[in-house]
């Protein structure tokens, strides 16, 4: 049973920064292609970032602010997000999909065959 479960989300002022992390049980998360989503009210859920064999890839809008990372011993991927802006403000969801896996869709839901319950984040000016 593949299951993610996201933590640390919160409210900050806009310039600071946040780490989430995804706990991943009933697979290997370094065989998998991991990756970190966001929606906000009204909009498309988008990719933000996400990890394979140690590549990773980032939507423009936040390339140079967020990391993308993975802890193999713990089977946990975190994103550590620095300089947040009130635009980041969104619903954050960590996804994962199993071999075989296009690196061309790493930021597609579509995809995407696991997801976890979300956290928010909250940005303020």
């Amino acid at each position: 049973q593949v299951q993610l479960v996201e933590s640390g989300g919160g409210s900050v002022q806009a310039g600071g920064s946040l780490r989430l992390s995804c706990a991943a049980s009933g697979y290997t998360a370094s065989a998998y292609l991991m990756g970190w989503f966001r929606q906000a009210p009204g909009k498309e859920r988008e990719g933000v970032a996400a990890l394979r064999y140690g590549s990773t890839t980032y939507a423009d809008s936040v390339k140079g602010r967020f990391t993308i990372s993975q802890d193999n011993a713990k089977n946990t991927v975190y994103l550590q997000m620095n300089s947040l802006k009130p635009e980041d403000t969104a619903m954050y969801y960590c996804a994962a999909d199993p071999p075989p896996t296009s690196w061309l869709r790493a930021l597609t839901p579509g995809g995407y065959d696991y997801w976890g319950q979300g956290t928010q984040v909250t940005v303020s000016s």
